[in-house]
């Protein structure tokens, strides 16, 4: 029977029912919300359940599991955490977290965690702490710690639990990276103890705190000889710890102090012992929630949850149509990557249309590698990769078109093309077809200059390599209709795309921030600093790859299509350098030609890819300028940063929130710097407008400070109010 509020006080997210077989049942159940988090409310209700259940001799068994349809538990409520004034509240909240699961962990009885959906952060910690974890084979149920993307560590006890369940370096790369671990591999990992189908989690859960009360806990995780070499004794533990400072230190190079400490606290509870472990946790957990790299990510995740809650469109009546079935012109790179997240991620069926049966194949080969990778990690069953390639049909004609709901084109950069291509749809697709082009360099009012039905023209920028770049750009011209607008943000986020949607102009606003900050950087490569220095200089502050890596990867053929016409709209500050013109003269590509600023012959310096030395002498540049790193960020950043200002001003951007994200997951902005407009903020706008002066002073108008920037250090202001 379910308990009444006299044994369980005024529970709210917590439901507590007996079965017959004396078996408790724990429903975790937030009223109003679509996940469970760990906030103070909820916390508080477990240890009055914890109490009830302690004092009840006739319960066998407790298993927790969640009344929502697709969370167990997802992490602790951030807006709690950003909320704490100083580090030791933090600590108190870690602290209490950790004696809430110490408690479940010694319980009389066994305790199971019966987990479907997301089980993140103070989630995971709990399955951990319970003495069997059994969950659902469900797409949404996934296994994690990501607290390291927010600039935090697990906190309730994550650190010590987890390595004594996975093996340390199993747990390493599950803290360090925030991975979030599939049902089928982590029952291979020992994470969970079985995989089962939603329906029967309950029974499943129930059975096995049987064979708990049975002492039929099994032989626990198979463990390699490696794992036994590496981990069972003091030697082999040094080595997995050093290795993983030296790992953490390269990819984050000193700029995400979570890392450290993650390894720090994982070593210490191994060496001395659980509780020393819980208390060093505790204290490192409250340490990082004050420091400014977590702030400002968690600025980032409240950004990022606030855009998925918006249309993308300020037309209250917009809504977005049902999308039913897709087409996409053009079966390239970009094409079948658009394809595949269409049918991966969106489920929805594709028309991949091409004119050449070759590039049809090439484009079908992609997606079904695509869709292998994904198979072969166990991130689909057979089923649902042999669903997701069949949903994507191939044709050499618009045949299947006129139950077309959206097409999204994504042929070559020629304006010619694209208005043939709109010409085609509409005469082959119904009245309400979408149209939406890829395009990443003609703005989307010259493209609809060729549409009978210019209303349901609109740009969907996607940026290479679509399965990776999180990032999608939706472009609204004057004409196009605001249910359009929201209808391609709803099928861009079906497609798993973190969408913003920005006014129609040259470069739309990412490729327009993104143009100054390459230019520059070949300003200072005819200058004579190296192409490695400038890029090295780059990564250390935050950035994940450097300008000339950059260009090699997204193609100098590219950009040199989308820079006469930022130079065209914006002028002088836009004018592209003549070492681009050099570059493609000489077939210098990049990646794609095997020949661009770095080699790409299997040669490789320790560390990284190798400069192409013999770029320095076509383009007759000697490689011996040792500017500062604070210069080459100033000059580099500063204009990245001042045109986003000018964006902003212009009505480009919808709001500072976009622009923040926008240049995070578009161009990879160090997420710990905030974006553009925190990054502002946080310097101050004053000494940002006098060190442009001072540059403009040095070398031209380009560095002039944009007018948005001069009025707002005049005034004191800041962009964002927080």
């Amino acid at each position: 029977m379910a308990a009444t509020d006299a044994e369980t006080g005024s529970m709210t997210s917590l439901s507590l029912h007996r079965r017959d077989d004396g078996i408790a049942v724990v429903t975790v159940d937030l009223p109003g919300e679509s996940h469970n988090v760990l906030n103070r409310t909820l916390m508080a209700e477990a240890e009055q359940c914890a109490d009830t259940l302690e004092r009840d001799d006739s319960i066998q068994g407790v298993v927790f599991i969640s009344g929502k349809a697709d969370s167990f538990i997802a992490g602790a409520d951030i807006e709690m955490l950003h909320a704490c004034a100083s580090a030791a509240e933090v600590t108190e909240l870690s602290r209490a977290g950790q004696a809430f699961m110490d408690r479940i962990a010694g319980f009389r009885v066994p305790v199971v965690a019966a987990v479907n959906g997301a089980c993140l952060g103070g989630g995971l910690e709990l399955a951990l702490a319970c003495h069997g974890r059994v969950c659902t084979d469900a797409d949404s149920t996934a296994l994690g710690v990501p607290e390291v993307m927010l600039g935090l560590l697990p906190g309730g006890g994550g650190t010590q639990r987890l390595p004594r369940r996975v093996g340390i370096r199993a747990a390493l790369d599950m803290a360090l990276t925030g991975r979030q671990i599939r049902p089928h591999k982590a029952r291979r990992m020992g994470l969970v103890d079985d995989v089962v189908p939603a329906p029967i989690l309950e029974d499943a859960a129930v059975r096995r705190l049987q064979q708990l009360q049975g002492s039929r806990a099994g032989a626990g995780r198979r463990r390699s000889w490696l794992e036994w070499l590496l981990e069972g004794n003091p030697l082999g533990r040094r080595m997995v710890f050093d290795q993983a400072r030296k790992q953490a230190q390269g990819r984050s190079r000193g700029n995400y102090p979570a890392l450290p400490r993650i390894i720090e606290c994982m070593e210490t509870g191994l060496q001395r012992g659980l509780e020393a472990g819980l208390e060093l946790e505790a204290r490192r957990f409250g340490e990082l929630a004050m420091t400014p790299q977590a702030r400002q990510l968690m600025n980032i995740y409240f950004a990022t949850t606030a855009m998925k809650k918006d249309a993308g469109t300020d037309a209250p009546s917009a809504a977005p149509r049902t999308i039913r079935r897709t087409a996409v012109l053009g079966a390239g790179l970009m094409g079948a990557g658009i394809a595949f997240v269409t049918t991966h991620k969106a489920g929805l069926p594709v028309r991949l249309k091409d004119i050449a049966a070759d590039n049809l194949n090439k484009g079908l080969r992609h997606i079904h590698e695509q869709i292998r990778e994904r198979r072969r990690r166990g991130g689909v069953t057979p089923f649902q990769a042999d669903l997701q390639l069949n949903r994507v049909t191939p044709a050499l004609d618009y045949s299947g078109f006129a139950g077309v709901d959206v097409a999204i084109e994504a042929v070559f950069e020629d304006l010619d093309l694209k208005h043939r291509m709109v010409r085609d749809v509409e005469a082959h697709a119904g009245d309400r077809t979408i149209f939406a082009t890829n395009t990443s360099s003609i703005p989307i009012t010259r493209i609809a200059e060729g549409a009978a039905r210019p209303e349901n023209v609109v740009g969907m920028h996607y940026f290479s390599p679509v399965e990776k770049m999180p990032l999608l750009e939706v472009i609204a011209t004057e004409h196009t209709a605001p249910e359009v607008v929201a209808t391609t943000v709803d099928l861009g986020r079906r497609q798993g795309k973190t969408v913003i949607v920005v006014r129609d102009g040259a470069g739309f606003y990412v490729n327009r921030i993104l143009a100054p900050y390459i230019n520059e950087a070949c300003h200072l490569l005819r200058e004579g600093v190296a192409i490695d220095r400038v890029d090295e200089t780059l990564k250390n502050f935050g950035f994940p790859v450097g300008p000339f890596a950059l260009l090699d990867e997204v193609g100098l053929d590219v950009t040199a299509k989308v820079a006469p016409i930022l130079h065209e709209a914006f002028g002088e500050r836009m004018k592209p350098v003549a070492e681009a013109d050099a570059m493609l003269a000489d077939g210098r590509y990049g990646k794609k030609s095997r020949k661009g600023f770095y080699r790409y012959d299997g040669k490789r310096r320790k560390g990284g890819k190798q400069v192409d030395e013999s770029v320095y002498e076509l383009l007759q540049v000697k490689p011996d300028n040792r500017a500062s790193e604070t210069e080459i960020v100033d000059r580099t950043v500063l204009l990245m940063v001042n045109e986003a200002a000018r964006c902003h001003d212009e009505g480009v951007l919808r709001s500072l929130r976009d622009g923040d994200i926008g240049a995070v997951y578009g161009i990879g902005f160090p997420p710990f710097r905030g974006g553009p407009f925190r990054y502002m903020d946080a310097r101050g706008i004053p000494a940002i407008v006098e060190r442009l002066q001072a540059l403009r002073d040095q070398h031209g108008e380009r560095y002039a400070p944009a007018p948005v920037l001069e009025r707002m250090a005049a005034s004191g202001e800041g962009f964002h109010a927080d």
